[in-house]
């Protein structure tokens, strides 16, 4: 603890300007200006280096790693597919929120989207409102209204409110997939036309 506050006052912009200012009074008394009394022209240099030097800037805040938030993603992804094979929905719709997962997983997937996608807080944060809570509570308002129209027959089924938000939600995991594509594509023109540029 100690050292590190040692370095950390070596590396200070106090510390850096009072050397150099130290370094001037060394000067001096190589010239011969400073005379007999050159210990304290160069430690009254230093200290006037040291109080006139510009304050230190404030550390970076540190925040979580992208690459980290995926892999919390990725293993509530897990917890949901394991909710959705216990749910019990109509085949159809059950086709629907396999396409659903299937496009969910393959964002997820380690690989060049994952890289992508860490690079992009915004999308990271679209996936994680999808897996964490879109998805889940669909389903689980699906489930439990289903059961109440079974007791009041002749309102709207609850299959027509979760086809349709399954359907809404696809088509937002589309756009996020092809706007990663579209971002690979440009940056792999960006890389061509460095490349071209290079060899001229």
């Amino acid at each position: 603890m100690a050292t590190s506050k040692v370095l950390g006052y070596l590396e200070s912009r106090k510390n850096l300007a009072g050397g150099a200012c130290g370094l001037l009074g060394l000067v001096l008394t190589f010239t011969g200006v400073a005379g007999p009394y050159w210990p304290v022209v160069v430690a009254g240099l230093y200290g006037a280096g040291a109080l006139i030097a510009p304050p230190e800037r404030p550390a970076l805040p540190r925040f979580p790693d992208p690459s980290a938030q995926l892999d919390a993603v990725r293993e509530d992804f897990a917890k949901l597919g394991a909710y959705l094979a216990d749910v019990d929905v109509p085949q159809a719709l059950r086709t629907r929120l396999t396409e659903l997962t299937d496009l969910l997983g393959a964002l997820l997937d380690p690989g060049w989207a994952a890289e992508l996608l860490a690079q992009d807080p915004e999308a990271v944060h679209t996936l994680s409102r999808a897996v964490r809570q879109d998805v889940p509570e669909a389903v689980d308002t699906f489930v439990r209204t289903r059961w109440w129209t079974r007791l009041a027959p002749g309102t709207e089924p609850p299959e027509r409110h979760l086809e349709r938000q399954l359907t809404l939600l696809c088509e937002e995991a589309e756009r996020l997939a092809a706007a990663l594509r579209d971002t690979e594509a440009r940056r792999q023109e960006t890389h061509t036309r460095y490349l071209e540029d290079r060899s001229q």
